[in-house]
């Protein structure tokens, strides 16, 4: 790559100190950060925006936290008058990633990913501008590959480059499994990149050795090599695994101000800082000054940041007087849900939290009761096996934040 940084001007240079100081923040790592360094001069010299890469096998729709960690730096890249090229898996969705799977991922129909695509850019306009991104779908280009071309592609990576990645590694150390057409996703991934001509490729951590592939490629293809950016896991609200929607774990970019606000102060403290640094639009000097805050006093900024992201202001303010009122003064909320109850008039405290859809299961159920998280019209339940008489008004709560009145 020609030595762009050289050519700069001294105002020149300073627009690509900024965007390079904005571009590392909160990243975990890019490869490599010099080959970054360049495109961004070439792009200041030239006036041209660079062409930021973001795949997406749609296969969960629903947008959490732990998604914007990648759209927030997209959007700076926006910000700046970068274009974002948003690529829609629909033919790599019908095999699905493995990365991180021990077993092959279900495939995908044309049905089920249109659907997924469709909501994943309902709430992608939340955070990064909609009309201003090239959409694609790559059944464009890899559904018009004949077999010479797969031949072809297939040609220019090993097997045992393949068998690098952990997921397969790990599978044919425990004798399970991987089907053939496993291997091509990567490859698959990779071509994007040729055929967009990408400068740079956003994911995940868990995602480097797919984008990595987009940098080979490039390179066997005879194209400028892309950089990878690698942007943190976030940790859910456990403070221990990958934010999931099956672990539970999560604060949902479409649930209510009430429901984030009250999920944001259940956050570690010890992973607050990361929180403002990854997921709310703070300035790294606003960020730094939380550090000085009490630890409930940051969770009640983190909270108020976020649902000011996703809703307002206004919907801020009401969320946080809302918890005030009920975990710190210990009142019920304004308005619990209602919840019409046709089951038996006596049951088990266990089984209707069970079915009230509270908690999963009566092992839970259970735990929940000894742990003094259960009350029933503000008493707090301490026998498991408590039969409850079901009456019309009845209120149950179960830990801070989930209320149901019955009605007979």
């Amino acid at each position: 790559m020609s030595t762009w940084t050289k050519k700069l001007t001294t105002e020149q240079q300073k627009e690509t100190e900024r965007q390079m100081t904005m571009y590392l923040a909160g990243a975990h790592e890019v490869i490599p950060a010099a080959d970054l360094k360049e495109k961004v001069a070439r792009s200041v010299i030239e006036g041209k925006p660079l062409k930021i890469k973001l795949g997406l096998d749609p296969s969960a729709p629903d947008v959490h936290l732990g998604h914007t960690v990648v759209l927030n730096k997209m959007r700076e890249f926006q910000d700046n008058g970068h274009t974002i090229q948003l690529i829609i898996g629909d033919f790599t969705g019908k095999i699905g990633d493995p990365t991180g799977k021990s077993v092959a991922r279900k495939q995908l129909t044309d049905e089920e990913v249109k659907a997924n695509a469709k909501t994943y850019f309902e709430q992608f306009g939340k955070v990064i501008d909609m009309d201003k991104v090239e959409l694609y779908y790559n059944s464009k280009w890899l559904a018009e590959l004949n077999f010479e071309d797969v031949i072809n592609m297939a040609g220019k990576i090993t097997v045992a480059r393949l068998l690098e990645r952990d997921d397969f590694e790990q599978r044919m150390a425990d004798q399970k499994p991987i089907s053939l057409h496993e291997f091509f996703y990567p490859l698959m991934q990779g071509y994007d990149s040729v055929e967009l001509e990408s400068d740079v490729e956003l994911g995940g951590t868990d995602q480097q050795f797919n984008i990595l592939m987009g940098r080979h490629f490039q390179e066997k293809f005879g194209k400028e090599k892309q950089v990878a950016m690698l942007m943190p896991l976030l940790e859910g609200l456990d403070g221990v695994e990958k934010m999931s929607k099956s672990k539970n774990n999560y604060i949902g970019i479409d649930e209510s101000p009430d429901e984030m606000f009250g999920k944001a102060m259940s956050i570690p403290d010890e992973l607050m800082i990361k929180y403002f640094t990854l997921v709310t639009d703070l300035t790294p000097e606003a960020v730094r000054a939380t550090g000085a805050l009490h630890p409930r006093d940051a969770k009640m900024a983190l909270g108020r940041a976020i649902v000011t992201l996703y809703h307002d202001a206004e919907a801020a303010k009401q969320a946080e007087q809302q918890f005030i009122s009920v975990f710190r003064e210990r009142n019920a909320p304004d308005e619990i849900p209602n919840v019409k109850w046709d089951g038996p008039a006596e049951i088990t405290v266990t089984d209707l939290l069970v079915s009230l859809s509270f908690l999963p299961s009566k092992s839970e159920a259970r735990r929940m009761v000894a742990n003094r998280g259960v009350k029933i019209d503000g008493i707090t339940v301490e026998d498991p096996r408590l039969q409850v008489i079901v009456a019309d008004g009845m209120v149950v709560q179960v830990g801070k934040r989930k209320f149901a009145r019955l009605e007979m």
